[in-house]
């Protein structure tokens, strides 16, 4: 808590214009401006390169970040044993609401196909090199392909749905290691702040790449890209605020609480996630105020973590529909099958994500990656506007974890509901002031 309020205080101190958020912002608004008033200069290769050079950048680390958070996350259910029935409880409840976060993503994206008329092509070359590949491509190569023929290989071909088998394969392993798996465990956790550090470093290069994406899409496809692109993420708003209100509103009345009391109770957090688009940014308050709110300590210690990695209700939506935008957008036209195999995809690349900036991103980029190779050069499209969706996923994100340990406490019969009842009920306590002071 001491580490977040100095973190904080270092921030607050700091010019607005040395804020990523704020630099991110005004490289978008200037490549709009460039891209609208100078559309020679905005589609020479060298802008366009500056989109497409920050997107390799994270594709350069998804199957590193996947490998680590999915083996660590896995390895450490290993916690869920000790509170019997609870580690099962809560993946069930996750499975169960990622998938509804996914499946409302596909059905608002197929009925609002706002990407249509954007006409964004991509490298033809290349695109028809991909379909031809899939063409040449049977069911049961697709199943044998999923088997690499070797680890390294794996990761030096960058093959997503290798590196994830893989990865739940030496999860489940270091699970069942026990105690002899701890230095592995430690490790791959090291690790994986490790990537997360190259992940924060690469993001320092956001404005410059926002920057590129935005002037070569307007500037390609004229201003009217703009309205392509706003819809997107109006469209992504709306889905995760029906997502919030109808789904998770609908499992806490279950429960007996309000979604909207809830959602005042954790106010402080959701405006540090705001600031910071980064939901993993308010997880030791999160903690703390769950288990002032009646939920036990052993469930709010196992159900929260673990949700970082196996329920981000948020990403989840943006994955969906980000996904079927781009293929409108580029003008390819996804089956039912297609759309089936991006919810089985989505699903497991879904638990490669984290709570950072960005993450959702890199989760996208594997997603088109192992659906359809033709999509990943309409990254940039989407790219542009990632920065505004990207707080909308954090605080979707927490606010579902948040839900979720509710729900497991309740299921497990551990909810002190007088507990629950006086949290939600009481504008303002002093614990929740302690805690708007602390948190700066």
């Amino acid at each position: 808590m001491t580490t977040h309020q100095s973190g904080a205080s270092v921030d607050a101190k700091k010019p607005f214009y040395h804020l990523l958020y704020v630099q991110v912002l005004f490289a978008i608004l200037l490549g709009g401006l460039v891209g609208t008033f100078f559309p020679t200069f905005a589609t020479n290769e060298w802008i366009k390169a500056m989109g497409d050079g920050f997107i390799k950048l994270i594709k350069m680390v998804i199957a590193p970040i996947i490998f680590f958070t999915v083996v660590s996350g896995i390895a450490h259910i290993q916690d869920a044993k000790k509170v019997g029935r609870v580690g099962i409880k809560a993946l069930v409840y996750f499975e169960i609401v990622s998938t509804f976060a996914l499946v409302l993503g596909l059905i608002v994206g197929n009925l609002f196909p706002v990407g249509h008329g954007l006409n964004a092509k991509g490298n033809a070359e290349a695109v028809a090199g991909f379909v031809k590949q899939a063409q040449a491509q049977k069911t049961v190569d697709f199943v044998l392909n999923i088997i690499p023929d070797s680890v390294v290989g794996a990761f030096a071909k960058g093959d997503i749905l290798q590196v994830l088998l893989f990865s739940i394969l030496f999860g489940f392993a270091l699970m069942a290691m026990g105690e002899r798996g701890k230095t592995m465990r430690s490790f791959i956790d090291d690790a994986a702040h490790g990537v997360f550090g190259v992940i924060a470093i690469i993001m320092k290069a956001a404005p410059i790449g926002a920057f590129g994406a935005m002037a070569y899409t307007i500037g390609k496809f004229g201003p009217s890209a703009l309205t392509n692109l706003a819809a997107l993420i109006g469209l992504f708003y709306l889905t995760a605020f029906l997502f919030v209100v109808v789904v998770l509103g609908l499992i806490a009345k279950m429960v007996g609480f309000s979604i909207f009391k809830f959602i005042r109770y954790i106010r402080d957090e959701l405006l540090i996630v705001l600031g910071t688009s980064s939901s993993e940014s308010a997880l030791p308050q999160l903690m703390e105020k769950l288990e002032r709110l009646g939920c036990s300590k052993s469930v709010v210690g196992l159900v929260v973590p673990t949700g970082y990695s196996f329920n981000l209700d948020g990403t989840n939506i943006y994955m969906t529909l980000a996904t079927l935008f781009i293929a409108q957008a580029m003008g390819i036209d996804l089956s039912f099958s297609d759309q089936l195999v991006i919810l089985g995809v989505a699903m497991l690349t879904s638990k490669g994500a984290s709570g950072i900036t960005g993450a959702g991103f890199i989760t996208l980029a594997a997603t088109l990656a192992v659906v359809n190779p033709a999509l990943v050069p309409g990254m940039a499209i989407v790219f542009s506007i990632d920065k505004f969706m990207s707080e909308c996923r954090a605080l979707t994100n927490l606010t579902g974890n948040g839900i979720a340990c509710v729900v497991v406490s309740w299921w497990e019969g551990e909810l002190d509901r007088d507990k629950l009842n006086k949290g939600l009920d009481r504008l303002i306590d002093p614990s929740d002031i302690e805690t708007a002071v602390t948190t700066g």
